[in-house]
């Protein structure tokens, strides 16, 4: 069948849905063009099938697959940013890496020699896992390849900062533990954002805290909001080279039910992505997004919510490329989400006579 696609600027987009179905052909993310169509690509999405990492629900390594059907019904222009991504950069999707589900040591040196691999022109990469354990491979790469210690911001109802699970060092609790050991994270700029529920013990803070990590608990979005938690996070990471990490757990249970360690009490997806926009012209290296497991899914759920969280990454990654200062663009709700603009829903004015008082 042939591929009626979009083209605007050079960039190869996605299968046109006026004229072809969403829920017709290849499910690539976003319907974009695979890696091997493109002569290059500016953010490259690939999946990575590995959770034998969990400690509780299997299942993410179908994750990626399922966040890729889910982004059938993703379109071109991102009007919270007033950006069209797939125009301002090439974005293609490379598939999935083959990992040894048997051997979780050589599960990661594959995964970071990939990702060293997939980065080597130039392009920022967007994964979809996946367990968390693969964030520590990731990020080894994004560090080389920034050549210093990165920031990172790590969406997520858990730490991921324990030492071991049955004598095993690296597992999905564990990576941002063994990245601090690595010296691979700055840690003067390092966050948590949406932990939340029981811990083993006071002992677990005291070793994050110790770490350098900050956190932004659940409750504090819930009662501080949007803005203040992107103001802290901003004034925290500023412009250094910046790694997000998103484990879709962060979300309540409500709104990503299918995941392997689900906890009461997260925030809710539009949190979530108003967060994500309001980190507009920081300088985003490369993301995650992990353990979603569709076994535990229902109707897409989860990965209706995983998908729309990775199309503003890669907005993010493609407001970056447009020219001019992006902290302060003045279209788009993230120019509100700054305090660049009222927030005020668009064709009312300033203030709207009482029905009542116009009697």
């Amino acid at each position: 069948m042939e591929e009626l696609r979009i083209e605007a600027n050079g960039n190869l987009g996605p299968i046109d849905s006026s004229r072809i179905p969403r829920y017709a052909g290849a499910a690539t993310y976003a319907r974009l063009p695979r890696l091997d169509q493109v002569a290059k690509a500016d953010v490259t999405v690939v999946g990575v099938p590995f959770d034998s990492g969990v400690s509780y629900r299997p299942g993410a390594r179908f994750g990626a697959n399922h966040v890729r059907e889910a982004s059938r019904l993703l379109r071109p222009y991102n009007p919270a940013w007033d950006v069209s991504p797939f125009e301002t950069i090439q974005v293609a999707d490379a598939g999935d890496m083959a990992v040894n589900p048997f051997n979780i040591n050589e599960a990661i040196e594959t995964i970071q020699q990939n990702a060293l691999d997939l980065t080597e022109s130039g392009s920022k990469l967007l994964t979809l896992g996946g367990d968390h354990t693969i964030a520590l491979p990731l990020l080894r790469a994004a560090a080389e390849r920034a050549g210093e210690p990165i920031a990172m911001l790590h969406f997520d109802a858990h730490l991921d900062t324990w030492d071991t699970y049955f004598g095993a060092e690296y597992t999905h609790g564990t990576p941002f533990r063994r990245a601090v050991e690595e010296g691979i994270l700055d840690t003067e700029a390092i966050s948590h954002i949406g932990t939340r529920g029981p811990l083993y013990g006071k002992k677990d803070l005291d070793d994050d805290h110790r770490f350098g990590f900050g956190i932004v608990t659940s409750a504090d979005v819930y009662y501080q909001g949007v803005l203040e938690t992107v103001a802290k996070v901003r004034d925290r990471i500023g412009n250094r080279p910046l790694y997000i990490s998103v484990d879709i757990d962060v979300l309540d249970p409500a709104h990503a039910p299918g995941t392997g360690t689900p906890e009461a009490g997260g925030i809710t997806s539009r949190e979530l992505l108003e967060i994500i926009r309001g980190f507009r012209g920081m300088n985003l290296v490369g993301a995650d997004v992990v353990e979603v497991a569709p076994a535990y899914d229902h109707a897409e759920i989860t990965g209706v919510a995983a998908s729309h969280v990775a199309y503003e990454l890669v907005t993010l990654m493609a407001d970056r490329a447009v020219e001019g200062d992006r902290f302060g663009a003045p279209n788009g709700y993230a120019a509100q989400a700054l305090g660049r603009e009222s927030r005020r829903p668009a064709g009312f004015g300033s203030s709207v006579a009482s029905p009542v008082a116009s009697r």
